[in-house]
């Protein structure tokens, strides 16, 4: 059986990715096919670019439908990084209003920035708060830091979503939990020591 699955829907860090997860010791698929996730036990769905290219992509790839009916049905766990966390909402705003996969309820907007001196994008590394106890952070202290690359940022429609958050324009959800849904907004892969332990988290959830 594969262990882990990684979608490969033409706009993810794939190779760190899975160099991460092997690392952490899973058999890792990166796939671009799509009938692949009937024998995953784990999926990673990551992600760089534009909320309505990565949407387009997966729908021109055949992902859409077979995510949501493994996931909804047969409740396999999938990790969602950085725009692959955002696809998860309902809708997103970059590259015009697109709907999302309605994984987790909730959209995707631009920052604001209300001071000149905060940058957008936000790149770089920034602490994450855990809000409530769940199994991605287990054995990870609060106000760790881990690594960023975004403008868009996840606002949930349901604070029970949100399992930790991050100040910066105000704070804003950088991880997210819906049954056996997880996404995170910061790269798990590029954040040293403390991303490594996400990733074996969701290993064994």
């Amino acid at each position: 059986m594969i262990d882990v699955v990684v979608v490969d829907y033409g706009m993810g860090n794939l190779g760190s990715v899975r160099r991460s997860l092997e690392e952490c010791g899973a058999k890792v698929l990166v796939s671009g096919d799509p009938s692949d996730l009937e024998s995953a036990s784990r999926v990673i769905l990551p992600g760089v670019g534009a909320f309505a290219d990565g949407m387009a992509h997966l729908r021109e790839r055949g992902w859409i439908e077979a995510l949501k009916r493994n996931i909804r049905e047969a409740q396999i766990p999938l990790l969602g990084i950085c725009l692959g966390m955002q696809l998860l909402a309902d809708k997103g705003y970059e590259g015009g209003q697109t709907e999302g996969l309605g994984l987790v309820p909730g959209v995707v907007k631009r920052f604001e920035p209300g001071e000149p001196t905060v940058r957008i994008p936000h790149v770089g590394w920034n602490e994450v708060h855990i809000t409530r106890p769940n199994p991605l952070f287990s054995g990870i202290p609060d106000n760790c830091d881990f690594y960023f690359v975004h403008s868009y940022y996840f606002v949930s429609e349901d604070d029970g979503s949100v399992v930790a958050t991050t100040p910066f324009c105000g704070g804003f959800a950088s991880a997210v939990m819906e049954g056996s849904v997880f996404g995170v907004q910061f790269h798990p892969e590029k954040s040293s020591r403390h991303g490594f332990c996400l990733l074996r988290n969701f290993l064994k959830v």
